[in-house]
C-alpha cells in the first residue's frame, strides 16, 4: 500500500524541491500537492510523473490564508484518502518585508554579525494585513490555517497501529520575544513572521503532548537561510549577487546558509525516515551546509516552555470556535 505525503505549498521554494527530494527517495510514494495555485500545481504535478512515472501524484486546491478553502480541501481529501502518512505543513508568506537598514549595518560591526546574518533576528519588519476571515494575514497562513486543516483531517492521521507525522516549516527566525499570547495574532507588533513560526513551535510542542497516544507526531524544522521567492522580496536580486561572495564566506563559520531550496530540505527529508516516536519533541531540526557544500542536519533545543504551548494550543482551539461560529451565521445568512 502506497504511503500518502500531503505538502502544501508544494508549487515553488522549498515545497517544490520537497517534493522532487522525496520521489527520489522513494517514487512508489502517493504525493499530494496542496497549492494555492491550481494551475501551477497540475505544471508540477506533470513534471514529477515525467521523471517518475511509477509514482502516483495528484493535487488539491487549498489556500490557507482562506478558511473556506481549508474546509473544502479538507472535504475533498476525506473523501479521497483513508489515512495521512506525512503532511508537510510549509506554505507560509512574508509579506512586504523591510529591511531595517540601521540595524544591519551596526550588526555589521558587532560579535554577533554571524548570528544576526543567519537568523535576521531584528533585520526585518513586515507589514500585515486582515484577510476576509478577519484574522491576521501571517498568522493565518503560516500557522491558523494549517491548524484547521489538522482538526479537519484528525480521521485521516490518528491510529495508534501506524503513526503519522506532521512536518512544519518553521525557522531560526521564530523568537520568544516577538511573540505574545494576549497578542497570539501579532496585530500589535511588526514582526509577524517571527510570532507565527514560534506559535508553530509552540504548537507543536502541544500536540504531540496531546496527540502522541492517539499516534499523531509533531516536528518542526529549519531549512535555513536560502534564495527564494520570500526572501527576494527584501532586497532586489542583484543585491544577492553582491553580496552572495560574503554569504559564501560565512558558510565556513555558520551552518545556516543553505542558500537552495535543495540544500534547504535536508531536514525535512531525514525526517521522512525517522521513527517519530524517538524524536525530541521540543527540538527543532535544522538544516545545515558546510562551507564546502555538504549537507547535514543538527538540532537545537527550542526556547520554550510546555506550558506556554498548552496555553497556545488552547488559545487556538477557542479562536477556532469563533471563527466557526462566525462562519455558520454568515452561511445562515446567505
Amino acid at each position: 500500500m502506497r504511503r500518502v505525503v500531503l505538502v502544501t505549498g508544494a508549487s515553488s521554494g522549498v515545497g517544490l524541491a520537497l517534493c522532487m527530494r522525496l520521489l527520489k527517495e522513494d517514487d512508489g510514494l502517493h504525493l499530494c500537492l496542496a497549492c494555492r495555485n491550481l494551475s501551477k500545481a497540475e505544471a508540477v504535478r506533470a513534471d514529477l510523473l515525467a521523471s517518475h512515472p511509477a509514482a502516483e501524484v495528484t493535487t488539491v486546491q487549498v489556500d490557507v490564508s482562506s478558511l473556506p478553502s481549508v474546509f473544502r480541501a479538507s472535504r475533498e481529501l476525506k473523501e479521497r484518502f483513508q489515512r495521512l502518512d506525512y503532511v508537510y505543513l510549509n506554505a507560509g508568506i512574508m509579506p512586504n518585508p523591510q529591511l531595517n537598514i540601521k540595524a544591519l549595518f551596526c550588526s555589521l560591526f558587532s560579535r554577533k554579525v554571524i548570528h544576526v546574518f543567519s537568523t535576521a533576528e531584528g533585520l526585518l519588519t513586515q507589514n500585515d494585513k486582515v484577510t476576509a476571515d478577519g484574522l491576521q494575514e501571517v498568522f493565518e497562513t503560516n500557522i491558523f490555517g494549517h491548524f484547521i486543516l489538522i482538526r479537519e483531517l484528525e480521521s485521516l492521521l490518528c491510529h495508534r497501529d501506524s503513526p503519522s507525522q506532521l512536518i512544519w516549516t518553521s525557522s531560526r527566525n521564530a523568537r520568544k520575544s516577538n511573540f505574545s499570547l494576549e497578542d497570539i495574532q501579532h496585530s500589535k507588533g511588526q514582526e509577524p513572521y517571527s510570532s507565527s513560526k514560534y506559535a508553530i513551535d509552540l504548537l507543536s510542542v502541544a500536540l504531540n503532548r496531546n496527540f502522541n497516544q492517539r499516534g499523531l507526531y509533531s516536528s518542526v524544522v529549519c531549512p535555513g537561510t536560502m534564495l527564494t521567492n520570500l526572501t527576494y522580496g527584501i532586497v532586489p536580486p542583484f543585491v544577492w549577487t553582491l553580496i552572495m561572495p560574503i554569504i559564501w564566506l560565512f558558510r565556513f563559520f555558520a551552518n545556516a546558509f543553505t542558500l537552495t531550496p535543495y540544500n534547504g530540505t535536508e531536514a525535512l527529508v531525514w525526517l521522512f525516515h525517522q521513527k517519530p516516536e524517538s524524536l525530541n519533541p521540543l527540538v527543532k531540526y535544522l538544516s545545515a551546509t558546510t562551507g564546502f557544500g555538504s549537507n547535514y542536519v543538527t538540532s537545537k533545543k527550542m526556547d520554550l516552555d510546555e506550558d506556554t504551548a498548552e496555553k497556545c494550543y488552547q488559545n487556538l482551539l477557542e479562536l477556532e470556535k469563533h471563527v466557526r461560529v462566525t462562519i455558520k451565521e454568515t452561511d445562515n445568512q446567505s
